[in-house]
């Protein structure tokens, strides 16, 4: 490697860590047809199914939280497109839940342990999530494994835990939607003619915005672990292609999660990680609206079918790509004084979900009734990676695999 090369390396590294994320490498990239740079566009590599499965050899799972009932979901017309999943796929409609705080449960689904995180509680897990596990036993690297969040604090903790022998070395690769993808970050980033360049001010506002991002990176002497060069730079130049494509322009009721599912398309469709997940939280809007709760189910609806639609229309993604999508709980059964819904009446419709499960190794057109546990997904998940969860945790789920 070359002093300019080495040089050149760093810089982007910098740039990424600002919040910045990739002005040095677009700045060069020749733009291909559909807006997407020569530096986004990976060399497909040849892949095997996953050890646990037959043909699956990519996992998306959305986690369709802020709290959804049935009811409003796959018992109705609110979500075509979960629907069309679902009549291709398998139903557990009895997934029960234990945590009716958004952030426990959420952590629980991804640790797949009964996690008693409050709801404002913002501590990593202590124990692996399915993010780590699946890197750490599969071999598989950073550029492997995503999370694309709505962008609050507590979804950076989703990445890593802090269990020993694990943590941000294992971590997802996270991108938080609203933190960088917003209209404040694009007009520092970009100008009327292009890119605009990063003055002092700017720089302050920049740091304010790194928390968007969190992607284990090599150290700058080449040790550590992280991604390799060549994926940071894909990476960095993805992130300002979507500033200039949309994302930032995505507003209105539910935008940070509208804008979590628009990155998390862009990722598959164009990096085609082995693990994929997604979380949302803007059905959050219940407590104070009931209209307001179902217009972001429907808006988050329609951005799982934009996804569900991106993976059938590739041929590659159709044949080897498994999505699942599970709320973090429902709500509850009667409306509050607001004639909205909160989610603390221990009923039924708040403890249990419909997860629904779509792929190439899956049941198509089942409904089993039959009581899994939400923290049975990441065990099973993790399955499907050839790896093994820890004793504290839930098991593989019954009637999924044909």
């Amino acid at each position: 490697m070359t002093d300019r090369t080495r040089q050149d390396l760093i810089s982007r590294r910098r740039l990424l860590r600002a919040g910045l994320g990739g002005a040095a490498a677009l700045g060069a990239a020749a733009m291909l047809p559909g807006g997407v740079s020569a530096l986004m566009r990976p060399a497909a590599p040849t892949l095997s199914v996953l050890p646990g499965a037959r043909k699956t050899k990519r996992v998306v799972l959305v986690l369709f939280g802020g709290g959804v009932r049935s009811r409003e979901t796959i018992l109705s017309t609110n979500v075509p497109n979960m629907s069309r999943m679902a009549e291709e796929g398998v139903v557990f409609p009895n997934t029960g839940v234990r945590n009716n705080g958004h952030y426990g449960a959420a952590v629980s689904i991804i640790t797949g342990s009964n996690e008693v995180f409050g709801i404002r509680e913002n501590a990593r897990p202590t124990v692996p999530t399915l993010f780590e596990t699946i890197r750490k036993q599969g071999g598989l690297t950073a550029a492997d494994v995503w999370l694309s969040t709505s962008g609050s604090d507590q979804e950076t903790n989703y990445a890593y835990s802090t269990s020993a022998g694990h943590g941000p070395r294992y971590g997802a690769n996270l991108i938080g939607g609203e933190g960088i993808f917003n209209a404040e970050f694009k007009d520092l980033v970009i100008g009327e003619g292009g890119l605009r360049t990063v003055d002092a001010s700017a720089e302050q506002v920049l740091g304010e915005l790194r928390g968007a991002i969190r992607t284990p990176l090599p150290t700058d002497d080449g040790g550590g672990v992280g991604n390799d060069p060549e994926a940071t730079a894909r990476i960095e130049s993805f992130i300002l292609d979507e500033l200039r494509g949309g994302a930032s322009d995505i507003t209105g009721l539910g935008a940070n999660d509208a804008k979590a599912m628009h990155v998390a398309r862009n990722l598959v469709s164009i990096f085609k990680p082995r693990m994929m997940g997604v979380t949302l939280r803007n059905p959050d809007v219940a407590h104070g609206s009931f209209n307001d709760y179902v217009t972001v189910i429907k808006r988050n609806d329609e951005e799982l079918g934009k996804l569900f639609d991106a993976v059938r229309g590739d041929p590659e993604l159709a044949e080897t790509t498994a999505i699942l999508v599970l709320p973090e709980f429902g709500r509850d059964r009667d409306f509050n004084a607001r004639r909205g819904l909160d989610h603390g009446d221990s009923s039924d419709e708040l403890n249990k979900v419909a997860l629904v499960a779509w792929g190439p190794d899956f049941k198509r057109g089942k409904v089993d009734t039959r009581d899994i546990r939400s923290t049975d997904v990441a065990p099973t998940i993790v399955s499907m990676f050839g790896g093994r969860m820890g004793a504290q945790t839930g098991s593989v789920i019954p009637g999924l695999f044909a």
